[in-house]
């Protein structure tokens, strides 16, 4: 378990990276899929299977309007990748910071983070967002109704502005 937390844990990084250092939308934006989902692996390997779903969906509610809206704006015929020189320099610079930061806080902040929920399956009665699910549906239950409310009307205003000849994707027909 501790392996595929580690692969969680570098997906994440890589995909912050490809965030980071990449021009064009297309691609940030699979970047940003790489990073919800490793994301969401590791909430799911500490435990919360349920709050990582939850996540996931939101997040790609999310990065479906900002998908939209970047290709909509930038539309490049010949986009540039992560092969192209000048992104290519950025990943190295990033990937640079990151061993920097992480040689200077190297020294066992790490150790307690390591064990994850299955290891203490024994001693437990319940899963780990057992009771996560229950707060989340009674006390915040409206709080997802008005995410819900706000990413769609977060998708028509993207729509309204990335009209097309002067004629809105909301027109009286």
């Amino acid at each position: 378990m501790v392996f595929i937390m580690c692969i969680f844990m570098l997906g994440l990084v890589f995909g912050m990276v490809v965030v980071a250092s990449n021009p064009s939308p297309y691609f940030g934006a699979l970047g940003l899929v790489v990073v919800s989902g490793m994301g969401c692996g590791v909430l799911m390997g500490h435990g919360a299977p349920f709050l990582s779903l939850v996540l996931f969906l939101i997040y790609l509610g999310g990065m479906l309007v900002v998908f939209a809206y970047s290709a909509a704006l930038a539309a490049e015929p010949f986009p540039e990748t992560l092969g192209s020189r000048s992104v290519a320099f950025n990943v190295l610079g990033y990937f640079a910071w990151v061993v920097l930061g992480a040689s200077f806080l190297w020294d066992g902040w790490f150790g307690g983070l390591w064990p994850t929920v299955d290891e203490g399956g024994e001693l437990s009665l319940l899963r780990g967002d057992v009771g996560g699910v229950a707060l989340m549906y009674s006390s915040g239950g409206l709080m997802l109704v008005l995410s819900a409310c706000v990413l769609l009307l977060t998708l028509f205003v993207v729509l309204e502005v990335c009209r097309a000849l002067s004629r809105g994707a909301l027109r009286a027909v």
